[in-house]
């Protein structure tokens, strides 16, 4: 049985992008490429919102192939292309889309599906909307956060709707060269 963990960059003040959508703001190198790659191999499942599934979609099957593509390319587009996705669109259909799945409505019932299924972890990428949507109806198991060193002062927050009290557990910390720290927390029953 999968649990739903979200990977998020947040900054100090718990905005995931800026105002307009921004994510200049957000540093990755190769110390935190190789940390995340690590743990992504945990889980079979990818979860996006539509936006961020678009995204993925026009880079990762090929990055790969292209002459500049660094190790981190070649490794998460492996990864990629064999892991399952499970897409949050109103919109999408399945039609022509490979080892994808569309969920459009029934959102606590699909995702409580997909949770039952054999599996490893499901990771939830980005996408604000679509975690904003899972976090109101507590379908969220766990957030793996990656503490950017700035403060933003506006934009789209994490932790938005929220009606009630969410106890976390952290699991563990790691602090890294470029000032980024990851929290890893659990939701406390």
């Amino acid at each position: 049985m999968g649990q739903i963990i979200s990977f998020m960059h947040i900054s100090l003040d718990g905005f995931v992008a800026g105002p307009k959508g921004e994510m200049d703001w957000i540093k990755v190198d190769e110390e935190i490429f190789d940390y995340v790659g690590e743990r992504i191999s945990e889980g079979d499942t990818a979860l996006y919102g539509r936006v961020t599934y678009e995204m993925m979609e026009n880079y990762w099957p090929t990055a790969a192939d292209k002459p500049t593509a660094s190790k981190h390319d070649i490794e998460h587009s492996k990864w990629y292309s064999k892991v399952r996705k499970v897409v949050l669109s109103k919109t999408m259909n399945e039609a022509g889309l490979t080892n994808t799945k569309i969920i459009s409505d029934k959102l606590a019932d699909s995702i409580n599906e997909i949770k039952q299924q054999t599996g490893q972890d499901i990771l939830l990428f980005g996408s604000p909307t679509a975690t904003h949507s899972l976090m109101q109806q507590n379908l969220i198991d766990g957030y793996w956060l990656f503490v950017n060193p700035i403060i933003l002062g506006r934009g789209i927050p994490l932790f938005e709707g929220i009606k009630d009290k969410t106890k976390l557990k952290l699991l563990n910390t790691k602090q890294f060269a470029s000032g980024v720290t990851e929290l890893n927390y659990i939701v406390k029953a």
